[in-house]
């Protein structure tokens, strides 16, 4: 069944100048853009349009695609916040033209709690679960009215998830390329992180091709100054957002952060909550449900405050339940991370970190994109299939950490292998026992971080794409 189509929109024709034109406008028998003047009432073609009956009116939508939660604060977010200070945008701007929707696409990263969080922030006119991606591509009426314009933005998952959609709604596609970018041919646009990805495009697809920067240079200078932490050396523990990282990393982490405060009692521990997980989840991962969790010696913690862990050794962890975490993060000496979106986080806060993959637990570990990681999950065969391509995508792995791909040096140590809290709490006493050692990490990280400014470049790029009467930054509301 085909998509419910407005009926056709007459155009605003423009046969008299506005007082105040700037030089490239045409003053009479022409289309006039809005981004090719400025007035002295810069708002009216806003109220003009927003005149004319909704039937009638122009119309688009700005459809982002994202899949798990690290993808979400770091690219879905800033660009959402960015674009509804540009332009007028619903839901924040309930009689503008253009809204805001949100895709979540199938991915074995998502968690399934991805569309309440995002929920949360009220960005959103629309927001669609993972679960129900195949639904709307197929019926996409069932999920409300479609404008026949719009722009769909691939922000993380698989990238034909994004080719499928712009086809079946008829909108144009950019894709932000953090490494490569697969499917040129069907982009209208190419937002790159950097050259990595720019240069691995054929001199045919060249010309759609922006690089933009990395989202994540985006972060606060200022985070290390908001909300600062009691005094002492903080390490942070980051376990993963999805149960597969969890029922892994909770108990590996717990009982090195035991081991560590043995070895250095002044050590204070924190844990940022990802928007997907709760407490519940945590201490369950953490406890006899996990039959992993009985091979390691740290035992359930139980919750002294809402926001205060203790193991069964008496080691205290903070929970930070602001997400971001972004200052609480940069204040930190050293980060126990497992793979993921985090490791961006963090060399973009210039926090020092171990990346910890222990692969004692290969059965869990399918945590795999495109179809590595469908067939790492089938019900019937999932524990050898899982077994099997864990096994060689580690063997063939290259580097995992985010700052070791975009360097194409080891920046940051990656632990992969049958590691143990023993061997890992040892470690990182050493690390914290060289400042230089840190500071240096620190360094090299800065030196990766790049310029800010990618996130406005990627809105400029979606306006760009947008229909002319709707993507003019002239026509932000003062509202």
């Amino acid at each position: 069944m085909g998509i419910l189509l407005a009926p056709e929109r007459p155009a605003i024709r423009t046969t008299c100048g506005c007082g105040g034109i700037g030089r490239h406008a045409r003053l009479r028998g022409v289309w006039l853009r809005p981004y090719e003047f400025k007035s002295r009432h810069p708002h009216f073609l806003i109220r003009a349009i927003q005149a004319l009956p909704e039937s009638i009116r122009p119309s688009a939508a700005i459809v982002l695609v994202s899949n798990g939660p690290g993808e979400l604060s770091t690219w879905v977010r800033p660009l959402a916040q960015r674009l509804h200070r540009q332009m007028p945008l619903r839901p924040e701007v309930p009689a503008a033209a253009c809204s805001l929707k949100l895709l979540l696409v199938p991915c074995p990263n998502g968690t399934g709690q991805e569309h309440r969080a995002a929920a949360a922030w009220g960005l959103f006119e629309r927001i669609v679960p993972a679960r129900q991606f195949w639904s709307l591509l197929l019926r996409p009426q069932r999920f409300g009215p479609w404008p026949r314009q719009g722009l769909v933005v691939f922000l993380g998952g698989d990238q034909f998830w994004t080719v499928l959609l712009s086809a079946r709604l008829g909108y144009r596609h950019l894709t932000y390329a953090e490494w490569v970018a697969r499917w040129p041919r069907w982009n209208d646009r190419i937002a790159a992180m950097g050259s990595l990805a720019a240069d691995q495009l054929a001199p045919r697809w060249a010309s759609r091709c922006t690089v933009v920067g990395d989202l994540m240079a985006d972060l606060s200078e200022s985070a290390r100054s908001e909300a600062p932490l009691p005094a002492g050396e903080w390490l942070a523990l980051l376990p993963g957002s999805k149960r597969a990282k969890l029922r892994v990393g909770m108990p590996f982490l717990l009982e090195t952060a035991d081991r560590l405060a043995a070895l250095r009692p002044g050590c204070r521990f924190l844990l940022p909550l990802a928007p997907t997980t709760g407490v519940e989840e945590l201490l369950t991962q953490a406890g006899p449900a996990n039959p992993i969790a009985r091979t390691y010696r740290s035992g359930q913690p139980r919750l002294l405050a809402p926001d205060l862990l203790e193991t069964p050794a008496g080691t205290r962890i903070r929970l930070v339940r602001e997400n971001p975490a972004y200052g609480s993060l940069s204040q930190c000496s050293l980060a126990l991370t497992t793979v993921g979106a985090n490791t961006a986080e963090l060399a973009a806060l210039g926090v020092p970190m171990l990346v910890l993959v222990p692969t004692q637990h290969l059965h869990v570990m399918q945590a795999w994109d495109g179809l590595a990681g469908l067939l790492g999950r089938l019900p019937l065969l999932r524990w050898l299939f899982g077994v099997l391509i864990t096994a060689w995508r580690l063997r063939h792995r290259g580097f995992l950490a985010s700052p070791n791909i975009a360097a194409g040096r080891l920046v940051v140590p990656e632990r992969v292998g049958a590691i143990t809290p023993e061997a890992i709490a040892a470690e990182a006493a050493d690390w914290l026992a060289a400042p230089e050692r840190l500071e240096q990490m620190r360094a090299d990280l800065r030196s990766l971080r790049g310029q800010p400014g990618a996130v406005a470049s990627l809105a400029a790029l979606v306006q760009e794409l947008l229909p002319p009467e709707l993507g003019a930054p002239e026509l932000k509301s003062p509202n």
